[in-house]
């Protein structure tokens, strides 16, 4: 089975990348299930209903969030019922929504999706570790196919995280940072891992933002407008090869596809 993860997406500029791409993309490489990433997708800082319903429109199966999960205040209402839409799991047990779920993929496989946040330079939240046995134990056997997004700052983090649940999952994709690494492997236990998958945007930015309002606010240390950056846009993230009888990643393909590419 394969199994597109689409790294954060960026504003309007990322919705489009993903709306024109997806699609190729899915047809191309065999696509069954696809995770995005879309804390950033609603004009560069959170997620909103509308935004949410055009990324599922382009064929996206479950959104994934982060440490920005609730800047728009509509979105605490949102998760509660959309359970495509997941925030970290190790956020305390009464904010709405969750940070797992269980979901079927096109060609019928059961396909758990976690989403967890890192602690180190983010927000003081549950550990992320124990968070990830406690949902390992909940699901028990419902599913061989287990994906987690690792949205952290610190790539220690990612990579402890990695190695922690090698194994245990199909793989450990690392967000957050907006800057694709190169340090995709699948470990001998079957866990594909790569610490940070990259960003669906305009790569001629700082991170997705207009690259002169940040080099200013570098510059002068003063407030400037927040604006995210024009032109064309690039898809990233990492295709996963897996093994659905067994859960082991068998291959972890890097893409970073152009508007227009195909």
């Amino acid at each position: 089975m394969n199994i597109l993860f689409i790294g954060d997406i960026s504003g309007s500029p990322g919705r489009r990348a993903v709306s024109k791409l997806l699609g190729a993309l899915r047809s191309l490489y065999n696509v069954q299930f696809v995770i995005a990433n879309g804390e950033n997708a609603a004009g560069g800082l959170g997620i909103t209903k509308s935004t949410a319903t055009s990324l599922f429109e382009c064929g996206i199966d479950v959104i994934t969030l982060g440490n920005h999960a609730f800047a728009k205040r509509e979105a605490i209402e949102y998760i509660k019922t959309e359970p495509r839409l997941l925030r970290p799991a190790n956020y305390p047990p009464d904010v709405p929504g969750r940070g797992w779920g269980v979901f079927t993929a096109a060609d019928g496989t059961s396909v758990v999706a976690m989403n967890l946040l890192g602690r180190t330079f983010m927000l003081p939240l549950d550990c992320p570790f124990r968070t990830a046995d406690m949902v390992l134990s909940e699901i028990a056997d419902e599913a061989n196919t287990i994906v987690v997004d690792m949205h952290a700052e610190a790539t220690s983090e990612k990579k402890a995280m990695g190695y922690y649940l090698t194994g245990r999952v199909s793989a450990v994709v690392g967000t957050h940072t907006h800057v694709q690494t190169s340090d995709e492997v699948v470990m001998p236990e079957g866990t594909a891992y790569i610490t940070d998958v990259g960003m669906t945007g305009v790569l001629d930015s700082v991170l997705g933002l207009d690259k002169n309002m940040a080099v200013s606010r570098f510059l002068t240390q003063l407030p400037g407008k927040f604006a995210l950056a024009e032109g064309g846009a690039t898809l990233q993230g990492v295709l996963l090869g897996v093994d659905s009888e067994t859960g082991h990643s068998l291959s972890i393909i890097r893409l970073s596809v152009r508007e227009g590419d195909i």
